[in-house]
């Protein structure tokens, strides 16, 4: 499988990138623990079918210390046992964020869950994580760029 368009080597498309990029590691620098943030990007990424972003994910989330079962079960986290409250809500949060296309919406039961768990700068993190995994696996859908290569790290 071959990438439609270079995405990364295009001038427009790279500038783009380095911005969204750029703006995800201010993300990280955050109280919003690392791994959760992993957790929401995996997911967002099964949701809107975006395997570059799972392989991403999934091999940051093991460099950062996520277990091999928990990353394993973030696709049936509501049957899992190994998620904490938080976590959930956290999941949750995400889930409705990405099938708002699909006519659903965030709900306000999960907005007021999500923020028993998490401080403002926490919850202004998780929104911006939502937001930019969703930017992230749209561009990769669009231009279908093949998964399975990437090393964690590789654009620290």
């Amino acid at each position: 499988m071959n990438a439609r368009l270079d995405y990364f080597g295009n001038p427009v498309g790279g500038k783009f990138l380095k911005g969204i990029i750029s703006a995800g590691k201010g993300l990280l620098d955050s109280s919003l623990p690392v791994t959760l943030q992993e957790l929401v990007r995996m997911r967002a990424s099964q949701i809107n079918g975006c395997a570059v972003c799972l392989d991403m994910h999934t091999k940051e989330a093991a460099a950062a210390g996520e277990s091999a079962v928990r990353i394993n079960l973030v696709a049936a986290w509501r049957e899992a046992t190994v998620f904490t409250d938080a976590e959930r809500a956290a999941l949750e949060l995400t889930e409705q964020a990405c099938r708002m296309a699909d006519g659903g919406e965030v709900t306000d039961e999960a907005w007021a869950n999500v923020a028993k768990h998490f401080d403002d700068d926490q919850l202004a993190a998780l929104v911006g994580v939502i937001a930019l995994i969703n930017a992230f696996n749209r561009v990769n859908a669009i231009v279908r760029n093949p998964a399975g290569d990437y090393r964690a790290g590789q654009f620290a």
